[in-house]
């Protein structure tokens, strides 16, 4: 039977909703620029990254159903699973109206949800190194953005396949610091640690990554935060 969980939330939970259809596997477009230069043949493409992109889902209704919860399940965003895709999770938000109208009168609806360019390993968990010259996988096709909280004391330099990418100082009376390369920030407890790093966010390539590290560094948590496109 297909099913969706969106924010944490099985639609299996919810009385009376039937996901009838589920939306293809999709490549998201790439956003070009394209610039025609005179006195030179064909054209100047340049890529500017991938697109977000709806994924519609239609449902249905059946016995006690409640159209509150319903209309309460599909609100907001978060991450959201296909069942035909169980090991894929979407960054989703709903925002397009949707007829709860024809919902009741038809028994049917279609839900769009707009997702995110990149899907991501469902329930990655983070992995705890203790000692440098460690591997850490990115399961994932593409090159990803790591979440990675360090616990340590000094100055500290972290080093990926080889190649130092960036140093950090812990300020007197603090040990640990997350660095955070979707966002482009180091910090911890909300309060922004940009100003003690020096470098560059990591990036992970698919596939085994050596990490390793100088100083004082008790532990390294990293989130891989694996992708496909």
């Amino acid at each position: 039977m297909n099913s969706i969980i969106f924010k944490g939330v099985s639609s299996a939970e919810i009385r009376g909703l039937l996901i009838s259809e589920l939306p293809p596997i999709t490549k998201p477009q790439m956003r070009t620029k394209e610039t025609l230069i005179d006195g030179k043949d064909g054209s100047l493409i340049e890529e500017l990254g991938y697109s977000p992109y709806d994924k519609p889902v239609s449902i249905g209704l059946y016995g006690n159903f409640d159209i509150d919860e319903i209309i309460k399940f599909f609100s907001g965003e978060g991450e959201v699973i296909f069942s035909n895709e169980p090991e894929k999770a979407y960054r989703a938000k709903i925002f397009a109206k949707i007829d709860y109208t024809r919902l009741l009168r038809f028994r049917k609806a279609k839900i769009l949800f707009r997702t995110q360019p990149y899907k991501y390993k469902a329930f990655e968990e983070p992995t705890v190194l203790y000692a440098p010259n460690s591997g850490i996988i990115n399961e994932g096709l593409e090159v990803s953005k790591p979440l990675i909280t360090l616990t340590g004391s000094g100055t500290v330099e972290l080093l990926v396949n080889g190649s130092a990418v960036f140093s950090y100082t812990f300020p007197v009376g603090e040990n640990q610091v997350e660095i955070d390369s979707e966002k482009e920030d180091a910090y911890w407890q909300n309060e922004l640690k940009n100003r003690n790093m020096n470098g560059e966010f990591p990036l992970l390539q698919p596939g085994i990554n050596k990490i390793e590290w100088t100083g004082d560094i008790q532990s390294l948590e990293i989130l891989p935060r694996s992708r496909w496109l």
